[in-house]
């Protein structure tokens, strides 16, 4: 695992911001597996000012989204689908057939393999260590599935929710779906992440540590802040 060091949160969203942008020029028709969460704003909001005021081209890319609140519709406002209109989709030249959020398990899978597998897919870890929705205990073998969220993943998703209840299950690519895509970012910010980064790059590997299974990737990049890498 490659680990780049960034002074802050702005030098790590346009590091990955421009880490996207270089893949996609290698490969035009690239499969991206994208992320949700506070982390990955900042990225967003760098691939878009790239689109707008360098005319980055992204028009042949197909997204596979790692996760959705399982219950939410489409145009719910805390849906992940359009958290990523919000911030991405509707700012950028993605054709929007090519573009995929799992609102259901059926078939999500399928859809991956047609599109050739993932080239490259960003994740967030969250501070229990989940890599997407998969809480400690997933399986490092599981697929795009249903699962229940661990109250600690419920209770930091409240401030977004508002007065609106959080749901207690979400849809989320397996940490084996994850495993397979070719080259990975992990992205992490913040003190508040530092202690849960250092067990994940640097402790054992094993599934109370979700994002610890990313060690056995051979082509993995960790973004951190001088924040995140505070641990060690």
């Amino acid at each position: 695992m490659r680990v780049l060091v960034t002074a802050d949160y702005r030098t790590l969203s346009q590091t990955a911001a421009e880490l996207i942008v270089k893949a996609v020029r290698g490969k035009a028709g690239l499969v991206l597996g994208l992320p949700t969460g506070r982390t990955p704003v900042g990225m967003y909001d760098e691939l878009v000012r790239l689109h707008r005021n360098q005319s980055h081209d992204f028009s042949r890319i197909r997204t596979f989204n790692l996760d959705e609140y399982a219950g939410l519709h489409a145009g719910d406002p805390n849906s992940f689908d359009t958290y990523m209109h919000r911030h991405f989709f509707d700012h950028v030249n993605i054709p929007p057939e090519n573009t995929h959020i799992p609102h259901e398990v059926a078939n999500y899978e399928a859809a991956i393999r047609d599109a050739g597998g993932i080239d490259l897919l960003i994740v967030g870890i969250g501070t229990n260590g989940h890599i997407a929705f998969n809480e400690p205990g997933s399986s490092f073998t599981s697929r795009t599935r249903t699962v229940n969220l661990a109250p600690e993943t419920v209770a930091n998703a409240t401030k977004q929710f508002g007065n609106n209840a959080v749901p207690k299950q979400a849809i989320t690519m397996g940490i084996g779906t994850i495993l397979e895509s070719r080259h990975i970012l992990l992205l992490a910010s913040g003190t508040a992440k530092a202690d849960i980064v250092r067990r994940a790059l640097h402790g054992p590997i094993t599934e109370s540590v979700p994002a610890s299974a990313l060690q056995q990737h051979p082509n993995v990049i960790a973004i951190l802040d001088e924040e995140a890498k505070s641990r060690g």
